[in-house]
């Protein structure tokens, strides 16, 4: 069966939720995927929620919108609210448990994985690196590809002022995948 996985990344503006979309997308294509990548911005950017969709797959991609997601990342309680009911019974759900009571998680439906995103990165040294923490579980969980992928795309989404930070953010997603490694 050919490598196929959609995913909403959502949280509230200036987690970096788009950020880890553009990530998630250039990774897939360095691991030789087709990729479709749809940020959604609103006035709510700092503050309020934004999201985006992420297709990858081995497959032409019919289109990008998704509205039945096979997996999310989900940073915060209003993206919780939103999106868990729209995935797909048996999708993976990694929930910042930092900011998200673990208990609204649904279950008993889909795989949730509790990746306390926030403290993880505190001990890391960066809080604003709990969106990486996020994905290096996502990629983990899914399976979709290795983590090197990833790694290596940091020098296309991140700008070059922010260069001297791809240490910091490799651990992070290798943090983030060690927890979903252990659910």
């Amino acid at each position: 069966m050919a490598r196929y996985l959609d995913a909403i990344i959502a949280g509230f503006g200036g987690q970096g939720v788009m950020l880890i979309g553009n990530l998630l997308a250039y990774a897939g294509m360095k691991d030789g995927l087709n990729v479709t990548y749809i940020p959604v911005y609103g006035p709510e950017m700092r503050g309020g929620t934004a999201n985006c969709t992420v297709v990858l797959s081995e497959e032409e991609i019919g289109s990008p919108i998704i509205h039945s997601p096979v997996s999310l990342i989900i940073m915060n309680r209003p993206s919780l609210d939103k999106f868990q009911p729209r995935l797909k019974d048996g999708g993976v759900n990694i929930i910042n448990s930092s900011l998200i009571d673990m208990e609204l998680a649904d279950a008993d439906r889909v795989k949730c994985i509790a990746v306390p995103c926030n403290e993880i990165a505190d001990k890391l040294g960066n809080t604003r690196m709990a969106n990486m923490v996020a994905l290096g579980a996502f990629i983990e969980a899914t399976g979709i590809m290795s983590l090197q992928p990833v790694i290596d795309s940091l020098p296309n989404v991140l700008s070059e002022r922010y260069h001297k930070l791809i240490p910091a953010n490799t651990d992070a997603l290798k943090a983030g995948a060690e927890v979903a490694a252990k659910a």
